[in-house]
């Protein structure tokens, strides 16, 4: 099951941050994906183009959150969902339910990845935008 978390504005660096880490402990959360817009190069000094740390692991966050979409286990983590994010987004948020993460290889996949196709793991499909490279867009954070 897919829930898309659309945000009423953009969160900044540390909020995004602090976010995910408390949805991070929520059981029965299987995957996030951050969407956006796309921030500048880091050599540009933009202040939300950053380093954040999630599971003592570093990652480059490349874009301003406004949306968040997640792949969760049952309906009754949207409750633990809805109260991480009334903590941290004063500004109102709505959450649907829908498919919106990409369970299966597609051809599109097939032409990105070409004969290497069988060697991306299957957390990854439905993650990453089929125009870049997959090192510069995923981070996979194993769960302990």
């Amino acid at each position: 099951m897919d829930i898309g978390i659309f945000l009423h504005g953009y969160l900044s660096a540390d909020t995004t941050e602090n976010l995910l880490k408390d949805l991070d402990e929520i059981e029965g959360v299987k995957r996030m994906v951050l969407q956006g817009q796309r921030l500048p190069p880091a050599e540009s000094g933009h202040p939300d183009r950053r380093i954040i740390t999630l599971k003592g692991q570093k990652i480059d966050l490349q874009v301003k959150t406004g949306r968040i979409l997640m792949e969760i286990g049952e309906e009754a983590v949207i409750t633990g969902v809805r109260n991480v994010c009334e903590n941290h987004l004063p500004f109102g948020f709505d959450i649907h339910v829908g498919t919106y993460i990409r369970r299966q290889k597609t051809v599109t996949d097939k032409l990105k990845y070409g004969e290497k196709l069988g060697e991306i793991p299957d957390e990854i499909i439905g993650l990453t935008d089929q125009n870049a490279q997959l090192s510069e867009r995923v981070k996979i954070l194993k769960r302990d």
